[in-house]
């Protein structure tokens, strides 16, 4: 398989990251490491396989033959199905083989373990929601609850989060799904649909080709291992269908753009009251907008959907919440906790070494493509997108706010990274196809996760 130069440039910078990202933990070069102020147990359990939050565990499980197969099968036969396929179909289908690819990975790890035991560990949400009994007075004095050390502070993911978040599962629970299996349920299906966002986002902002293209790398992206199971998957299915209604809308590729524009200011506009950070969705969102052929069609999708974002505040506002005041306590919350064991000069750059490990490889190869002057110029809505999502993550980076964890925390971002691949030369798409399915297998199966 002939590489091109911006591939080679891009995989062998990944590669090295990576290599020193895992290493250096283990030298002793003092504050260049991921925990300081830590014994030999503390820096086991929350920096042992740093960049990556999770344990060192060679293992197999129920999931172990079902994620071998899916990745096989995806890599023989799944760019010439995504070819074949009727489009109409596409998008569910991809939807469901990422859903499988998902539960199959997470299964590695057992039903308990990996599945419906993970958001009900001490720091989850689930441990909070019996504590909810008045959702407005919750919603009154969300914010007097954000930082440590009170005796009712909320639980780590609950402070570090807007309501909505907690809300979810909350309502989860009174219709009567409780417990971790529906929560988690909820949080994959979410999560995986994702990949079926990306094709009609693709589709709209690049032509339908290209749409099948990055259809088998959206359906067996290594993302899959920390959307199954976190929250933060969720997360960033809300975000995603954010980002393609607005797709649609600016491209007209919709019979009711007004309709799809206002549907993603609600779904943006909910996203940062699930998870602060979705705030940097505006880059990406700034790149769908740029990408239109038209101002006036920029315009036209904009309002209404700054509209219906500022619909959903103005909910949050009369109930008695006001983001900004959360934030700035969230922040207070952050350095309050581990956080301020966890040097930049490690974490400033490992990060982004995390952030490869969750991609794969065949996506930093098409990263490396998307940096290409005369799309660029063009205006081209993919190359646009990939580039404004990797500018969301160094934003959240230099933030100083993200250090550790980000496997996870960016998956709102990273799913966009995954699209890239789209831009490779169609010949190499197996083989890049196979370093992604085989790095996530070589994570799930060596590393226990904390997600």
């Amino acid at each position: 398989m002939p590489i091109g130069r911006r591939e080679a440039v891009a995989v062998s910078a990944a590669v090295v990251l990576v290599v020193a990202a895992f290493a250096v933990p283990h030298l002793d070069l003092g504050i260049v490491t991921p925990l300081i102020n830590a014994d030999e147990k503390r820096f086991r359990t929350f920096a042992g396989t740093a960049p990556i939050f999770g344990w060192f565990n060679a293992h197999v499980g129920p999931g172990t033959v079902p994620a071998v197969a899916i990745a096989a099968a995806a890599v023989l036969w799944g760019p010439s199905v995504a070819q074949r396929l009727p489009w109409r179909w596409l998008p569910w289908t991809v939807w469901a083989a990422s859903f499988a690819w998902a539960f199959s990975l997470a299964m590695i790890d057992g039903w308990q373990r990996g599945f419906a035991g993970r958001l009900t560990a001490r720091h989850e949400y689930l441990r909070q929601v019996p504590t909810v009994t008045d959702i407005p007075e919750a919603l009154r004095t969300f914010s007097d609850r954000i930082l440590d050390y009170q005796p009712d502070s909320w639980i780590t993911h609950v402070s570090g989060h807007p309501p909505g978040a907690l809300l979810t599962f909350v309502w989860l629970d009174r219709i009567g799904l409780s417990g971790g299996a529906w929560a988690g349920l909820l949080c994959v299906l979410a999560g995986s649909s994702v990949a079926a966002a990306i094709v009609v986002a693709v589709r709209a902002l690049a032509d339908e080709d290209t749409a099948r293209l990055a259809a088998p790398f959206a359906a067996v992206a290594p993302t899959a291992v920390w959307i199954a199971v976190s929250a933060d998957g969720y997360f960033a299915g809300v975000a995603a269908w954010g980002i393609t209604l607005l797709a649609l809308a600016v491209t007209g590729s919709t019979r009711r753009p007004v309709v799809a524009a206002a549907g993603s200011g609600l779904l943006l506009g909910w996203g940062i009251f699930v998870n602060y950070g979705l705030a940097l969705m505006v880059l990406p969102a700034l790149a769908v907008l740029l990408s239109a052929k038209t101002w006036r069609a920029a315009l036209s999708a904009l309002a209404p959907a700054v509209l219906a974002a500022l619909g959903v505040a103005a909910v949050f506002l009369a109930a008695g919440f006001w983001w900004f005041d959360g934030y700035l306590l969230v922040q207070e919350r952050y350095w309050q906790g581990i956080a301020k064991d966890r040097p930049f000069k490690y974490w400033g750059w490992a990060n982004f070494a995390s952030v490869v490990c969750a991609i794969g490889l065949g996506s930093v190869a098409g990263i490396g493509r998307a940096f290409d002057i005369t799309a660029i110029r063009r205006r081209s809505g993919l190359y646009l997108l990939v580039l404004g999502a990797l500018l969301a993550i160094v934003v959240a980076d230099l933030s100083r706010l993200s250090k550790a964890e980000t496997e996870r925390i960016w998956l709102p971002f990273t799913v966009w990274l995954v699209a890239a691949a789209a831009l490779l030369p169609r010949s190499s798409h197996r083989w890049w196809l196979a370093l992604n399915v085989i790095g996530a297998l070589a994570v799930n199966h060596l590393i226990l996760t904390n997600w």
